[in-house]
């Protein structure tokens, strides 16, 4: 196999990276046959995953959309994965080229690729960062974070589909509290979340396949994704499905928007 020119010398191309799986479900181009095997495996148990994943990411786009609007200008995407289609920096930077996005991820791969492709597009203003999320000061304390984002300013915090993979051990509330600490008041916080609502047996089937991917997962109720939301006020329409938060065009409504199991919402810092 060539090695593509985004695609860094340490990075094994005979495994799949699940950064680089979902890309493939956003019909993106930053994926391989290994890739794509694996990712047709997890359809085969649950056909709807590709469109849940893309409905997830066109939250994303309409969330990121929607801070630049309300004049916010700065994004620490948590949980970011490869820029991919409709990527944050994109997005933001084409309704204000001064926006600038912090792309956060605990994998190296993820964030090796993300790396290389803003380097390749020469992007201003866009840096990629390995941390966890889990160590809130690992990421804040980051020079490169420190040296894009100004936490005197309103700063959107983007947690899109990433508090699922987060265990109830590990206090996700807790860990949002002490990133609210350090924003400003007029911050966003966006999230997205599977749940169990709705669809009980089928969130159990997704957390066992997650189990056997060595990932586990974490699908929640309404009432506890809505508790990660103290100190913002949610804007409309509140914690819905995915496809019911503020959708532009007929394609991106579901008729019945429970089978995406998946919740979304936009809250203000208070």
């Amino acid at each position: 196999m060539d090695r593509p020119t985004w695609v860094c010398g340490d990075i094994d191309l005979t495994k799949p990276s699940s950064a680089r799986v979902y890309d493939y479900y956003l019909g993106g181009s930053h994926n391989f046959a290994v890739d794509r095997r694996q990712a047709r495996q997890a359809v085969a148990l649950w056909p709807e995953l590709p469109k849940i994943m893309r409905a997830n990411r066109a939250f994303l786009r309409r969330a990121v959309r929607h801070c630049v609007s309300l004049g916010v200008r700065q994004f620490l995407d948590i949980g970011s994965g490869i820029p991919s289609v409709g990527n944050v920096h994109e997005l933001a930077q084409r309704a204000d080229p001064a926006c600038r996005v912090v792309y956060v991820d605990i994998d190296p791969i993820a964030v090796a690729h993300s790396r290389a492709l803003l380097a390749d597009a020469d992007t201003p203003g866009a840096v990629a960062v390995q941390a966890d999320l889990r160590k809130p000061e690992q990421v804040l304390d980051d020079p490169e974070v420190r040296g894009l984002v100004d936490f005197d300013e309103p700063v959107a915090v983007l947690m899109a589909a990433v508090l699922q993979f987060v265990s109830p051990n590990d206090d996700p509330a807790g860990l949002l509290a002490q990133y609210a600490d350090v924003l400003a008041p007029g911050s966003p916080l966006v999230i997205s979340h599977g749940t169990s609502d709705g669809r009980p047996d089928r969130a159990r089937e997704h957390e066992a396949l997650y189990q056997r991917t060595g990932t586990p997962i974490w699908m929640r109720t309404g009432v506890e994704i809505a508790g990660f939301f103290s100190g913002f006020r949610l804007l409309d329409p509140g914690l819905v499905y995915l496809s019911q938060w503020r959708p532009e065009s007929p394609e991106e409504e579901w008729e019945q928007p429970e089978r995406l199991s998946g919740y979304a919402g936009l809250g203000i810092k208070n």
